[in-house]
């Protein structure tokens, strides 16, 4: 595995980036991606961030950002744990990757490269700390990307994976000149009236297993397009389950094309949600994971109700 100064230089000796961001993106893989896309543009370097696409209240991460025509030399991914996470793009660059930077402890990417911190609460701490041993000047643009990521990954700093380091950073953002408080209304003040009764719809779906310790909530196909909603809307649906007293795992359903559901899980106390999704394949950190399985609603559930009881 390389270390951060080896990733540094081997930026500096090579050109014609492009840059991964996993399927679905967030706050994190955006904000690393375009974060490490201005650093590579700062010091003369070709580079663009590969996404399938920037929901609308991330479209600021996309300011200072230059659109660039080159053919692809070097490719990078950033917060993308898995294969299967490179959404439509999979078939494109799996095998094609030279450096995977990430902070998923269960990371399985193809790469000829990686480097892995389990323990950084969002790759943007990663990307932070890479930054500076590139010798860039961390802009504006720049810390208001790596705090979004930071932010997010975090919960606004409220989540267990939060360390004194990651406030450490965050305040060193702030005197960079991110505008936190634009960004902290943006991710956790504001939502759209869509967003709203896409909430309460899901609020209906509350069930609950294994004496009350788990609740499993869901989206179907049917919900999305009676509402009108959009991929962007859907963030922060996972957090809901898990607000619920006495909940330890709380597990999120999400209907999708082709058959088969996006699960997110996130958990309290010292249950480990990596290894609770690594039953269906998946993966992630200790208080939230996710995996995909194939099937329809009922059968989906079932499967999920008779693993939470059997692991509670």
């Amino acid at each position: 595995m390389m270390n951060l100064y080896e990733i540094a230089r081997y930026l500096e000796a090579h050109d014609n980036y492009e840059i991964l961001t996993h399927a679905y993106p967030d706050g994190d893989t955006l904000g690393s991606g375009f974060a490490l896309c201005l650093a590579l543009q700062q010091t003369g370097k070709k580079a663009r961030v590969i996404t399938t696409g920037v929901p609308s209240k991330f479209v600021y991460l996309k300011d200072g950002v230059s659109e660039q025509s080159f053919d692809a030399q070097t490719i990078i991914s950033t917060d993308v744990a898995a294969d299967s996470l490179l959404g439509s793009n999979t078939e494109k660059y799996v095998g094609r990757i030279d450096i995977c930077i990430d902070h998923h402890g269960s990371n399985s990417l193809t790469a000829k490269h990686k480097f892995v911190d389990k323990y950084a609460a969002a790759n943007c701490e990663i990307i932070y700390k890479l930054l500076q041993r590139m010798g860039v000047k961390i802009t504006k643009e720049i810390a208001n990307c790596l705090y979004t990521g930071i932010s997010t990954d975090t919960g606004c700093f409220r989540y267990t994976n939060t360390t004194a380091e990651t406030m450490r950073v965050a305040a060193s953002l702030m005197d960079f000149g991110c505008d936190t408080a634009y960004i902290n209304k943006a991710m956790f003040e504001t939502k759209s009236r869509e967003k709203i009764q896409l909430e309460h719809a899901v609020y209906d779906t509350i069930s609950y297993c294994a004496g009350g310790r788990c609740a499993v909530i869901y989206t179907t196909l049917d919900m999305v397009k009676r509402l009108g909603i959009g991929d962007d809307e859907m963030e922060g649906l996972a957090s809901i389950p898990r607000q619920i007293e006495g909940v330890l795992i709380g597990i999120t359903m999400r209907e999708k094309e082709d058959g088969f559901f996006k699960i997110s899980v996130r958990t309290n106390g010292d249950i480990n949600a990596s290894d609770f999704c690594a039953q269906f394949g998946g993966g992630g950190h200790p208080a939230a994971a996710g995996c995909t399985i194939e099937g329809d609603l009922d059968s989906v559930k079932a499967r999920l109700v008779e693993a939470a009881e059997r692991f509670l």
